[in-house]
């Protein structure tokens, strides 16, 4: 092993969710320390908890933000903050202390990777309404992330595979999304793609545009929302030198696209964009988010509060997660 290998930050999530379990299934997998140097954020004692629930075989050392020592299959360094007693809340149940506590680690894993002492992290998920409750409004971790790093243009794409999804809006009411489609917006997140799919080094990209009615709206028979904002944004990204095509019908792009055709798909909404990824591979897909400074990728699915602290949880989501960033935090370190 050496220390060209990306050193990746890995946090630990919700403490009364599946985060610590799946993180310490991950680590058990040999393979993890061919391709990275992985730190965990989160608590010790959690981590702890988890190894012995897993059955899992660790040798647990507490380091200071810091420190980076060389990681290897057996021993689990945690950047120790304290901060989640396992005594003091029950498996599965929402918690405010824990909310505050997940968003700490996402927070100070973003500011490792800003100074460099991380190449990119990786978040297991963290409970909302633990967040929420602990006083925090934040849609996501994606929300944090972008205040931490002041980031006015960010985006969280999806990726399944070759199959790659990115979302105009997320966690908002259907109503609300629809008035946020416009020109500008559009424009943007076009651009957010593009710049996205040539960092990771796609070769010749193709970036489709979902329409938001039915048959893309039919020329105005089913809505103007495609005539009005999104045609004209479509437009102005190929003038300015981006493939781009659409809008395309909904219910036939994401299909298209799985087929190889296009490269990223910009959906408009939350479920439109979810549904597709889901159906053809649930529980298997990555999120990259794309406009920060810095390399973060998590799994595509939440806490999973009610199968918490059984030793029932997947991770295969998160591994995947933790490849995707060492392989860009390879190429970011070179």
């Amino acid at each position: 092993m050496t220390r060209s290998l990306p050193r990746v930050g890995i946090t630990m999530g919700d403490a009364a969710g599946i985060g610590p379990e799946i993180t310490v299934k991950c680590l058990a997998n040999e393979a993890i320390y061919k391709i990275c140097n992985p730190v965990v954020l989160g608590d010790s004692r959690v981590i702890e908890s988890a190894v012995n629930l897993t059955g899992t075989e660790f040798d647990i050392r507490s380091i200071g933000t810091d420190e980076a020592p060389e990681a290897e299959p057996g021993i689990m360094y945690v950047v120790d903050y304290n901060n989640a007693d396992p005594s003091t809340y029950e498996m599965g149940v929402i918690n405010a202390d824990n909310g505050a506590a997940a968003v700490h680690y996402t927070q100070e894993a973003g500011r490792m990777c800003l100074d460099g002492r991380l190449a990119a992290m990786v978040s297991a998920p963290l409970n909302k309404e633990s967040m929420r409750a602990a006083g925090y409004t934040f849609e996501g971790q994606t929300q944090i992330l972008a205040e931490l790093c002041g980031a006015k243009r960010h985006g969280m794409a999806l990726i399944l595979g070759d199959l790659r999804i990115m979302l105009l809006t997320t966690h908002m009411s259907l109503r609300e999304a629809i008035d946020r489609i416009k020109k500008d917006r559009v424009i943007s997140m076009v651009e957010l793609a593009w710049d996205m799919l040539n960092f990771i080094e796609v070769p010749d990209p193709v970036v489709a545009v979902a329409g938001l009615n039915p048959h893309a709206g039919e020329g105005g028979l089913f809505g103007r929302e495609e005539i009005d904002e999104i045609i004209p944004a479509v437009e102005h990204c190929k003038s300015k030198g981006i493939n781009v095509v659409g809008p395309l019908p909904g219910d036939t792009v994401f299909h298209r696209a799985h087929q190889g055709e296009f490269h990223l798909v910009l959906a408009l909404y939350h479920d439109q964009g979810l549904m597709a990824v889901k159906l053809l591979g649930f529980g298997s897909a990555v999120t990259l988010l794309a406009g920060l400074p810095i390399i973060r990728t998590s799994v595509g699915h939440g806490t999973a509060f009610d199968i918490a602290g059984q030793n029932r949880a997947d991770h295969k989501n998160l591994y995947k997660a933790i490849e995707l960033a060492a392989e860009l935090g390879a190429k970011k370190n070179n």
